[in-house]
């Protein structure tokens, strides 16, 4: 009961923008408690917190639902984010949230768009899937440094918070197969009735954030 009241305040600290958790609380953390406790705030952070990466998830599966490009995208975001995750979270780096926020928005206008122009996977793609994942993980830094990580366990949290992360978004591409690929990708009407119209769906929800983030936040 006492570590499941520790994850439950962790996982409220990250649901608010200006919560800090106590640092007695952080240090006091086990390994064990740590791994649990991690995990779950990535996995949250996507599912069902983080709208702007679902967004962008699934901007990336629309263009192709089909395993072998998605796998090739998912470990070039996935070894983006965590380089800079772990730069942010070590302090190497200090990217300023009002910059890498509306990057993010940006970012998902971009690859929706594509979506949009484009009918297969060019092979540039995976680059510029690279690029953004460098951004995400900026704004996934962003969202940790609120709550922090425990100095007795830093690495091994920090590492559990990007497997959380890692799951989230797996299981947002696994939702989308299942609801979407599996019964209409093969479809003649896919890309017209379902690619289309989400990415431009998509795209608009970006470009909104886009102006909110650059002029509101």
């Amino acid at each position: 009961m006492k570590k499941l009241g520790l994850i439950i305040f962790l996982v409220f600290s990250l649901l608010s923008a200006d919560a800090h958790v106590v640092v007695q609380e952080l240090e006091n953390m086990s390994a064990s408690d740590a791994t649990g406790a991690y995990l779950l705030l990535g996995f949250e952070h996507i599912l069902p917190l983080g709208l702007d990466h679902i967004l962008f998830v699934l901007g990336l599966f629309l263009l192709s639902p089909q395993i072998k490009p998605l796998f090739s995208q998912s470990i070039a975001f996935t070894l983006a984010h965590s380089i800079t995750l772990s730069l942010s979270m070590y302090g190497v780096i200090t990217p300023p949230s009002r910059i890498i926020e509306p990057l993010i928005a940006i970012s998902i206008v971009y690859v929706a768009l594509e979506n949009i122009f484009t009918n297969k996977v060019k092979p540039t793609r995976l680059g510029i899937v690279f690029l953004f994942g460098l951004i995400h993980g900026m704004g996934f830094a962003g969202a940790l440094s609120e709550i922090g990580l425990p100095q007795n366990a830093y690495l091994l949290s920090l590492v559990m918070f990007n497997v959380g992360v890692e799951l989230g978004q797996i299981t947002v591409i696994l939702l989308a197969y299942i609801l979407m690929a599996r019964w209409f990708s093969n479809k003649p009407y896919y890309r017209h009735r379902i690619v289309m119209p989400l990415s431009i769906g998509i795209a608009c929800i970006a470009a909104y954030w886009v102006v909110e983030r650059i002029f509101f936040s």
